[in-house]
């Protein structure tokens, strides 16, 4: 591509470089100039352009871009994507439904290292994604690229970026009370909030005393439920503090297994994770009865989403994992000595 300042009659075919004023209209940069162009800018007084003109094995740059999604998405369906339109060298992909997606940090960045006027620009990997939420944007930063420095940034990312659907279709939340009262029903509608965004219905409320063979009890029922529960949450009245606490203890007396207790991210800090009979057991921390984002709105995303969870995955999560700092909580996050 060149790139110059051009007398206005040689300017015909090239591409404005800046929006300019004619006596007629606005001529908006990127416009390929024609002859009515030419004749409206010439009226207001220009003598000569600054232009883009293609040479041979270029592409202009929305085409680039379309080619640089294709790539991505051989099959958008497939992928859960859509592709938008092109427009000033940009392609947008969005989501075709809720879900979580999934990113190949290492194909994108080999991407973005060719060319830096070939670039594609995503959500973080494991984003939680609405239905037609943008996902990623390619944009082809100059007029045209080279068809080879394309194709070099191409040759491997199909599939680089995809949709993981939701795979739950019911959940169970089992709530404990420390006292005869039943507690506050906040805890529940911020779950049933965040279930919502993907679709997913709750089972009736189920509310047991804060103790662990109640819990048991509760928990053996939900794995057993018709129709089935794909996934069980606990939410306790009285903070779990230990993996020896009361409600991992019920999931093992339940028949299950706890497979981590705590997590590096704050707010959160409290979860555990556990398998009852083949379905993920996640309990919340006390701070999943706000709807504000905690560390446990990235575990539950994933395994609705069928994503498995191991406890090395949560231990990665701590790199990013403070949230949010609150002065006013009884113990605030930062040392008077400082």
């Amino acid at each position: 591509m060149i790139f110059a300042k051009v007398p206005l009659n040689q300017a015909a075919g090239c591409y404005l470089a800046h929006s300019l004023q004619g006596a007629e209209h606005r001529i908006a940069k990127g416009t390929r100039l024609a002859a009515p162009d030419l004749a409206d800018l010439a009226a207001a007084g220009n003598t000569e352009l600054t232009v883009a003109r293609l040479e041979r094995g270029d592409l202009h740059e929305d085409r680039a871009a379309e080619m640089l999604a294709q790539a991505l998405l051989p099959d958008p369906a497939s992928l859960g994507l859509r592709i938008s339109g092109a427009g000033a060298g940009r392609v947008n992909l969005h989501a075709l439904h809720p879900g979580v997606v999934r990113v190949d940090a290492k194909r994108i960045h080999a991407l973005n290292a060719v060319d830096p006027m070939i670039t594609l620009a995503t959500v973080p990997d494991y984003h939680r994604a609405d239905a037609d939420g943008m996902v990623a944007t390619a944009k082809i930063i100059s007029y045209a690229v080279p068809e080879t420095a394309l194709q070099a940034a191409t040759q491997d990312v199909a599939g680089a970026i995809r949709l993981a659907p939701v795979t739950c279709a019911r959940a169970t939340l089992i709530e404990t009370r420390i006292s005869a009262e039943t507690p506050p029903d906040k805890g529940r509608a911020a779950m049933v909030g965040r279930l919502d965004r993907f679709g997913m219905a709750l089972a009736p409320r189920k509310v047991v005393p804060h103790r662990e063979a109640d819990l048991a009890a509760a928990l053996r029922d939900a794995a057993a439920q018709v129709p089935r529960t794909d996934l069980i949450m606990v939410l306790t009245g009285s903070a779990t503090s230990d993996p020896l606490d009361v409600a991992p203890a019920a999931v093992r007396a339940a028949g299950g297994k706890v497979l981590r207790f705590g997590m590096p991210v704050d707010p959160g800090n409290l979860l555990f994770l556990g398998e009852l009979s083949g379905r993920p057991v996640l309990g919340l921390p006390g701070c999943a009865r706000s709807p504000a984002l905690n560390g446990a709105d990235w575990v539950l995303e994933r395994l609705v989403c069928g994503i498995d969870v191991s406890s090395a995955d949560i231990a990665a999560m701590g790199v990013g994992g403070l949230l949010k700092e609150i002065p006013t909580r009884p113990r605030p996050r930062r040392s008077n000595a400082q």
